[in-house]
């Protein structure tokens, strides 16, 4: 298994969240979208430059902003 930042993953590619770095209302935060260290996520789609980031976690799709997901790490 490889750990990658969720920013790193491809298109359709599916992981495990591992670790989040950041403070705990940035954790309270993601907590609240439903992602938290454990919890499978699947890259749906990302911008090239620095866009947004899609990610389905169950049967919910969410969109979080590039700087958010650089700091969502996810083993794949």
């Amino acid at each position: 298994m490889t750990e990658l930042r969720l920013t790193d993953m491809q298109a359709g590619q599916t992981g495990k969240v591992t670790r989040v770095h950041g403070g705990h209302g940035f954790r309270r935060r993601l907590e609240a979208l439903g992602m938290r260290p454990g919890m499978k996520v699947t890259k749906v789609s990302g911008q090239i430059m620095r866009g947004p980031i899609v990610v389905k976690i169950g049967n919910t799709q969410i969109a979080i902003g590039f700087g958010m997901a650089y700091r969502v790490f996810v083993e794949v």
